[in-house]
């Protein structure tokens, strides 16, 4: 069982930028995929990016562009840039893992607690 912890969300304006990371253990952050995913009251969670074991990414629709994520396997972190943030935007972010792949809910094998990511008008 791995252990996945998030920090960065907050509030912010729109038209901001912020910055999500998310801790993992070695194995899962080098050789797992990674992503990360959003869910707003009565909606189902979703996927917003991944990113594959050798750096391939994917994204929804409505972050493309705005939306950046990356990882640094020597710190064990996953990241999420988010940039040029609308009202829309704001949700819970959660970090999550696949063996394999990793956007949506059925391929995820860790789950990450969550954080708030919050932005006003």
């Amino acid at each position: 069982q791995d252990q996945l912890v998030e920090s960065g969300g907050g509030s912010v304006q729109a038209g901001g930028s912020m910055r999500l990371s998310c801790t993992g253990s070695a194995y899962t952050v080098s050789n797992y995929c990674m992503a990360w995913f959003r869910q707003t009251p009565g909606r189902e969670r979703e996927g917003v990016a991944s990113i594959g074991q050798f750096g391939s990414t994917r994204y929804a629709d409505t972050v493309k562009g705005r939306f950046t994520i990356s990882k640094d396997n020597a710190k064990n972190t996953l990241y999420l840039e988010m940039n040029s943030l609308k009202p829309e935007d704001t949700a819970m972010y959660y970090c999550a893992s696949g063996e394999i792949f990793c956007f949506d809910r059925g391929d995820i094998k860790y789950w990450g607690q969550g954080t708030q990511v919050t932005v006003s008008s």
